[in-house]
């Protein structure tokens, strides 16, 4: 008996191709080896900073990249699939394999400089500290 990778997008990829057969343009497909994913994200904010959790399991570090460009913070990377050996057979894989990206607006009040991450069984945490802000004075302003 054969078994058959189980997808979780099959019978919706089975169910466009059926009905977009025939019509102009390209076909959309879910499957195939170049699925893009996107990791599952928390944002989490205290006094002192904002933290970015990334779930990123079976991803190496060297196979991360965080970085801030015009006040958007962008992580990249991408999860390899794990050669099999020859004596084994894989029955369902429910993992995606590939590349992914996630970029999140930053707020203004951050300090730029000091933004570190670190990646930790299997989770990313960006830490976005906030900047240090001036207490304004009261000031009276005379009226002529």
């Amino acid at each position: 008996m054969d078994l058959i990778s189980w997808s979780p997008l099959r019978d919706l990829d089975d169910f466009f191709s059926r009905y977009t057969q025939g019509l102009p343009g390209p076909r959309l497909t879910m499957l195939g080896d170049n699925v893009e994913w996107r990791p599952a994200a928390t944002i989490v904010e205290n006094d002192k900073e904002y933290t970015i959790k990334a779930d990123l399991p079976e991803v190496q570090k060297k196979d991360i990249e965080v970085k801030v460009e015009n006040g958007v913070l962008t992580i990249h990377g991408e999860r390899r699939v794990e050669k099999s050996s020859e004596d084994e057979k894989q029955h369902r894989r429910e993992s995606f394999y590939g590349a992914f990206s996630r970029s999140f607006t930053l707020p203004d009040n951050i300090d730029h400089s000091k933004i570190a991450a670190e990646c930790k069984d299997g989770v990313l945490k960006v830490h976005i500290p906030k900047a240090q802000s001036e207490k304004k004075s009261a000031v009276s302003i005379k009226v002529d």
